[in-house]
């Protein structure tokens, strides 16, 4: 089976139009430093909350919105959905300091229609020191760019990798389907997942409720500490099983949902028989982590790939390629999120274009297809 996809390679013209809402006069101004050292993005207005924020929407457009949580007059979340619903092709990135209080209410953004959460240093001396969080707003804030061209109308906008944002031109690419083992039993299930990553975990797992869980499940998903403490509480509501961040040292059991822990690459290892989880604060691969590729490759050394189902859900970039196509030559299955319901199709596109992919399918549908391996 074959698909077609449109591909892209060029930068962004005009420039990205950003608006920055936070209180702090200090961070507004190392923001537009950041962004604006970028010649795709310029910084188009700065205001000091969720209110000014609105009327701003009201009056211009924006490819990107960088929204505070906490603000006077109007905070972050209350401002949210109302830009939103004024309007709704913008991408809102909401950047906060990392408390876990903080983290909550970010995960409450993203069920609210946010696309990406960052964590902000919380003083100037954090803003000035940190490299991974200017790379983050400034990637970020070119993707989700290109994704609100898109909505807007320039359907032949693509975001095709890291460097890759754009164009006029297109050419085709054919997907094909890898078949189906005639006898496929997993024993491990494997998720990674990016940008809009929490909306569609949260979907997979509230759709599978009920089922019988037989097998350990892994997830990477990109985010800070604190922020993954949230998203394995809410997969745990919306599952009905164990699920929370694995820690290091603890056994692998059947029936249980391990999330890799912000700032650690979570994989495992045999001891004595018994399989444990072993976290590490290696370097970042793929600018991430956690990162996808990690995990992967460690669950096919461990399980074997035969025995490892994966599946890449939505995601900037191309994470957990590399993991993947040791896995597929190892003789494991993948599946993939479609384009069309994926907030971003870069991960799981990285894998669907490199031809690792047994089944390719919309959000809605992937339950369904896991539910016989659980």
């Amino acid at each position: 089976m074959e698909f077609k996809v449109i591909s892209s390679t060029s930068t962004l013209s005009p420039p990205v139009s950003v608006l920055i809402v936070d209180d702090s006069a200090v961070i507004r101004g190392f923001l537009r430093r950041f962004l604006e050292e970028s010649n795709d993005i310029k910084v188009t207005a700065t205001v000091s909350n969720g209110e000014a924020a609105i009327k701003k929407v009201e009056n211009e457009k924006f490819d990107v919105i960088i929204l505070d949580i906490e603000m006077p007059v109007m905070d972050g979340l209350t401002a949210l959905p109302i830009i939103l619903e004024k309007d709704p092709d913008v991408h809102v990135i909401m950047a906060s300091t990392l408390t876990q209080k903080n983290a909550a209410v970010s995960f409450q953004a993203l069920q609210l229609g946010a696309t990406e959460c960052l964590p902000k240093p919380s003083s100037a001396l954090g803003m000035t020191g940190t490299d991974s969080f200017r790379y983050d707003i400034v990637t970020k804030t070119k993707e989700l760019a290109v994704l609100t061209r898109k909505k807007r109308g320039n359907p032949n906008v693509k975001l095709v990798s890291q460097s890759a944002l754009n164009t006029n031109d297109t050419q085709q690419t054919s997907i094909s389907l890898k078949p189906m083992p005639a006898y496929f039993n997993p024993a491990v299930i494997a998720i990674g997942s990016s940008t809009g990553g929490p909306k569609a975990l949260t979907s997979v797992f509230s759709a599978l409720k009920g089922a019988s869980f037989k097998k350990p499940i892994f997830i990477t998903q990109h985010m800070p500490e604190k922020f993954t403490t949230i998203l394995a509480e809410n997969l745990a509501k919306h599952s009905g099983i164990d699920c929370h961040e694995g820690i290091d040292g603890e056994e692998v059991r059947a029936g249980v949902i391990y999330v890799a822990p912000g700032n650690y690459h979570m994989c495992c290892k045999k001891d004595n028989g018994r399989i444990l989880i072993s976290l590490n604060q290696a370097a970042p691969e793929n600018f991430c982590r956690p990162s996808v590729d990690p995990m992967i490759k460690s669950l096919t050394s461990v399980y074997g790939g035969q025995n490892v189902l994966g599946v890449m859900l939505t995601g900037m970039g191309h994470d957990g390629l590399g993991g993947y196509r040791d896995l597929v030559d190892n003789g494991g299955v993948v599946f993939a999120q479609d384009e069309d319901s994926s907030v971003v199709w870069g991960m799981p596109g990285a894998v669907a274009e490199n031809g690792l992919c047994s089944k390719l399918l919309p959000l809605e549908d992937i339950p369904n297809n896991m539910r016989n391996y659980l």
